[in-house]
């Protein structure tokens, strides 16, 4: 029997060469369909290339499993994204430049734009990312007449205070998109979702600026960790 320690042990990896044809990403992609691919699949071709011993399949999956899917490697910033092993300027600016066309994908076709019906609709969108902030982000989804969603806009980060948010700020982007409603939404990092005083205060405010500008405040959204509190199902704000 060879006893060999565990620093001598050396992992295999086959590389992606070695393995079958019809477990390739890319080949599997021509003949499945994109569809048919794992997220991990479909972040090893935007790769490319693994690193020394690791496959770029193993790659991928290691990158999400350690920041927490998609939404975390949204998240990460380049600096940090461009430490991991086998990273470096080239992969991280091509997985930065193919989340964000996904963003923009959604928020540019019409026919496939989210249609605002509750507030459920609106936190799933924000639930992934800001649930997990540690600092607060104040944000405006700004709506058409058909309650479609346009876009995202950070307004603020920094604690909610009713003497720092300015109403020009949070209406500017809905006035000059003409827009006929909007929902607002900050998280709280403690991951406590339930409204405090200032957070109807600002709600109060923002609901009367909305009125005398035909813009409709439709909610508030308070986002905490995997859950969220709805300010105008509570009444709170919306006398």
């Amino acid at each position: 029997m060879c006893n060999v320690s565990k620093e001598e042990r050396t992992t295999y990896h086959p590389m992606m060469k070695d393995l079958p044809h019809d477990l390739r990403p890319r080949e599997r992609l021509a003949q499945a369909g994109e569809g048919a691919l794992s997220t991990a699949e479909l972040l090893a071709i935007i790769l490319r290339t693994g690193v020394g011993g690791e496959n770029v399949l193993s790659m991928a999956t290691r990158l999400l499993s350690k920041h927490g899917g998609l939404p975390g490697l949204a998240r990460t910033g380049m600096t940090e994204l461009q430490a991991e092993k086998g990273m470096g300027p080239a992969k991280t600016a091509q997985i930065k430049a193919a989340l964000e066309l996904g963003r923009r994908l959604l928020l540019a076709s019409p026919e496939e734009r989210l249609v605002v019906r509750s507030p459920t609709d609106v936190a799933q969108l924000l639930l992934a990312e800001m649930g997990h902030l540690d600092q607060e982000h104040f944000r405006v989804v700004l709506l058409d007449t058909r309650n479609r969603v346009l876009s995202m806009e950070t307004v603020y980060v920094g604690s909610l205070n009713t003497s720092y948010i300015r109403v020009a700020e949070v209406f500017r982007e809905a006035v000059r998109r003409n827009c006929a409603a909007l929902i607002v939404a900050h998280n709280h990092p403690s991951g406590d979702p339930t409204p405090s005083p200032e957070d109807v205060a600002v709600t109060r405010q923002l609901v009367a600026a909305g009125g005398l500008l035909n813009i409709e405040v439709l909610d508030h959204l308070v986002i905490g960790l995997q859950r969220f509190v709805s300010l105008r199902e509570r009444g709170l704000g919306f006398d």
